[in-house]
């Protein structure tokens, strides 16, 4: 099984928008507005809620590749949006099930559905079975859906049925008045976040990163100049953050270009390589808001692109922080498409972990946001001067002479047999640093 399944995405809810959708068409229309973006081949289950089927908590998760992975998936599946939803609110009345995968090359998207519909009973059976009926299955390809529940060819024809045309739907509208958007396909936002593939730019990137790592490696490993290297990457991140900040952002679809010219080889391969750290990364994440928010979270999709070759597991590290920049600053969808290909680099990577687990369940970043401020205020704040308290005053008398008290004597029969004191433990507090406070966990 790949790794990157082992994580589905709980998507939150959206009780808060009262939309009426009534029919497989405009469930189907609804599926992008629901994530945030378009999912490619994707399993997408919603929970309901109540006799109306409120919508409720959306796991999302890619489609194994090998039919029999399905058994395993349905029923990891079910018990996940079980157990997310009543973590939330209260056990789903019900579910909505999505498959949604574009044809293989020479298939349609007819045959496409058929391939799938195994998948779609299996899911149907494995909910079932922990008492939350499915009451609708859409398989979503080709531009085209299908119903595996309804049977009727006049509303559901055997060729399937065209999606309505983008922003034309009872959804899109409601979405348009509440200002959410749809990012594009999922796969599209992968694409951002993807390590170069031009041989050139590729064989650059990899050359300086060979560069930096025969450069620091030796420095902290036999010089023991962690502290030094780590200050030098945070330095050196900051005033590429500065520099992307200073440059015209133009237009949205080319910028990434722009950001990947502006940077370079051997400054990207230095702070890749410094990101390692932890201790640099969690400083790292202190840049999450305000102004210094939009280009840090820039550059750290710019450093995710540029972990190139045998270098391809160190974007764990800047993926994650895009994903923490991304979710401090509302952005969910792509928190979420960060911090799952982190996890796909590094299943056991405990920040991202954390930080995934605490988007999917709706919980406010403030509180991992107030404790880096805190971080910070603590580094910057000025010590207190020292007082040694073992010197004396000038012209202080001498200290007087204290008398021992003589030993007691013991009681015949007594002798040492009976302890009168109180042995004292040695035992400290470990202190724990990382996972809960910083962001800073394990990895």
């Amino acid at each position: 099984m790949n790794t990157h399944r082992e994580h589905p995405e709980p998507t939150g809810s959206t009780d808060e928008q009262r939309i009426t959708l009534r029919s497989p068409g405009e469930l189907a229309d609804a599926l992008p507005y629901l994530l945030g973006f378009h999912p490619d081949d994707s399993i997408v289950m919603v929970a309901l809620h109540g006799e109306r089927g409120r919508f409720g908590g959306r796991l999302r998760l890619g489609i194994p590749s090998s039919p029999r992975e399905w058994p395993a998936i349905a029923g990891q599946l079910a018990a996940s949006l079980i157990e997310s939803s009543e973590r939330r609110r209260s056990r789903p009345d019900g579910a909505l099930v999505f498959l949604c995968q574009d044809p293989a090359p020479g298939e349609t998207g007819r045959r496409t559905m058929e391939r799938l519909r195994p998948l779609a009973q299996r899911l149907r059976t494995a909910c079932g079975a922990l008492d939350v009926p499915v009451y609708e299955v859409l398989c979503v390809s080709a531009g085209r859906y299908w119903s595996y529940c309804c049977p009727d060819p006049r509303c559901c024809p055997p060729e399937g049925t065209a999606l309505a045309a983008p922003g034309t739907s009872v959804m899109a509208a409601a979405a348009a008045y509440a200002g959410i958007q749809v990012r594009g396909s999922l796969r599209e936002m992968e694409a951002g976040l993807a390590p170069w593939t031009e041989p050139a730019p590729v064989a650059a990137q990899e050359r300086a990163l060979d560069e930096a790592g025969a450069s620091l490696v030796p420095r902290i490993l036999i010089g023991n100049a962690g502290k030094e290297v780590g200050a030098e990457t945070l330095t050196l991140a900051r005033t590429l953050i500065d520099r992307l900040a200073g440059a015209a952002s133009g237009d949205p679809a080319g910028r990434d270009t722009e950001d990947d010219l502006l940077i370079g080889d051997q400054e990207a391969a230095a702070v890749i390589l410094g990101l390692q750290d932890r201790k640099t990364r969690d400083r790292a994440a202190e840049w999450m808001e305000g102004p210094e928010a939009a280009p840090a979270l820039r550059l750290w999709r710019a450093l995710s692109r540029r972990c190139v070759g045998p270098y391809a597991e160190h974007a764990t590290a800047p993926l994650t922080l895009a994903g923490w920049v991304a979710w401090s600053t509302g952005d969910e969808p792509a928190a979420r498409v960060a911090l799952g290909l982190a996890l796909r680099l590094d299943p056991r990577y405990t920040f991202a972990q954390l930080l995934h687990q605490a988007c999917n369940e709706g919980l406010d970043p403030e509180t991992l946001r107030r404790c880096l401020r805190e971080e910070r205020a603590a580094r910057t704040r000025p010590e207190p001067r020292a007082v040694c308290r073992t010197t004396a005053p000038r012209n202080a008398p001498p200290p007087r002479a204290r008398s021992l008290p003589a030993p007691r004597r013991s009681r015949p029969g007594t002798g040492t047999a009976r302890h009168r004191g109180r042995v004292m433990g040695s035992g400290g507090r470990a202190a724990r640093r990382g996972g809960q406070r910083g962001g800073g966990g394990g990895r």
